[in-house]
């Protein structure tokens, strides 16, 4: 169930970001992402001196990864969005902030919940498949279907063996990729 509510709040919270960024001006968004940044580090440093603050503690306590920095992943993903936003654009970067939401959400929920092959580590072939499906599905709707194939693909492999947070890597990736293409 902890991750479960993990995956579903990195889809939202990974939505919203996408969202903001797609359709509003950087020079709101852009702000907006580093106060965001400003804000987590605080709530962060603050619950981990044991202070307890009502709804964040209840959501870390609910959906945060045992013996992990409290809001670490949000933390990589606020980070990748804004960097994105800042090196590649709007679209771009709105584009690579929802495939991290998507793929990495689906991955996940479909892997523990119905993987039963393993690939590497706990990740499975139902899991990653899933994932590189489902964003196929949503990328097809904004971008020339085998640039959003190979985007999929890739992020897909990104998510499976990154040997750092995925949360980083995936939304740059995908920035570059569709850069360079």
């Amino acid at each position: 169930m902890r991750e479960d509510l993990r995956q579903v709040l990195h889809l939202l919270i990974g939505l919203l970001i996408a969202a903001l960024i797609r359709f509003f001006d950087p020079a709101v968004t852009t702000p907006l992402l580093v106060v965001g940044l400003l804000g987590g580090m605080v709530v962060a440093d603050a619950v981990s001196r044991g202070f307890h603050l009502p709804l964040i503690s209840w959501i870390l306590a609910h959906a945060e990864r045992e013996g992990t920095v409290p809001g670490q992943g949000t933390f990589f993903f606020v980070m990748s969005a804004l960097t994105c936003l800042v090196l590649f654009g709007s679209t771009t970067a709105a584009t690579g902030v929802l495939v991290l939401a998507v793929l990495d959400s689906v991955t996940a929920l479909v892997g523990m919940n119905f993987g039963r092959h393993r690939v590497y580590l706990k990740k499975t072939a139902e899991g990653t498949g899933a994932g590189i499906v489902v964003t196929v599905g949503i990328l097809i709707f904004l971008l020339p279907p085998p640039l959003a194939v190979l985007i999929s693909v890739v992020a897909g492999l990104v998510e499976l063996y990154a040997p750092v947070d995925d949360n980083l890597l995936i939304p740059v990736g995908v920035c570059l990729l569709i850069s360079v293409l």
